[in-house]
């Protein structure tokens, strides 16, 4: 168990896909915001040496490129904070300790894409209505934390066997 999300086994999680979003984090239904703060503060305790699994994971690549990429993961689990108040959700920021801003790391647009078709994906099983609201969007905005630049998917991004799904976006 992880003292830093009660009742969350990180040895259950080693199976298990973690999903960071590089979108900006309004584009997500409920379920997938409340996944993206407990997915966070996972990532969160990983980077801080409090987990013994996922130290490797590709979902945790974006944020290496941060100069550290602890506070970078902190200040991107202030603005998923921000979009839950946005909403009415209450998430604990006090899990997070003070807020910092940090410089922005680059993103591409094919990732940017790419995580947004995804995301279609899901709403369009889960969360018709989200899924409407977002359907219409081509070019998602960044979460704040990145600054989109133009470029393929990302290495780090498991996108399934073929290597024609990374070109096609």
């Amino acid at each position: 168990m992880s003292d830093i999300l009660p009742g969350f086994s990180t040895t259950r999680c080693q199976t298990s896909i973690m999903r960071l979003w590089s979108i900006h984090p309004k584009y997500l239904d409920s379920k997938g915001l409340v996944a993206l703060w407990r997915e966070g503060l996972l990532a969160y305790a990983v980077l801080r040496g409090r987990t013994r699994g996922y130290k490797h994971h590709p979902q945790l690549e974006r944020f290496l490129n941060f100069q550290n990429p602890t506070k970078a993961v902190r200040a991107y689990l202030h603005t998923v904070c921000d979009e839950a108040d946005r909403r009415g959700y209450r998430f604990d920021r006090s899990k997070l300790g003070h807020r910092t801003r940090v410089p922005q790391s680059r993103i591409t647009t094919g990732q940017l894409r790419f995580e947004l078709q995804h995301l279609k994906k899901k709403l369009g099983k889960r969360d018709r209505h989200q899924y409407r609201r977002i359907r219409s969007v081509r070019r998602p905005e960044p979460h704040p934390s990145f600054r989109a630049v133009s470029g393929r998917i990302a290495p780090w991004e498991k996108v399934g066997s073929t290597s024609s799904m990374r070109k096609a976006v």
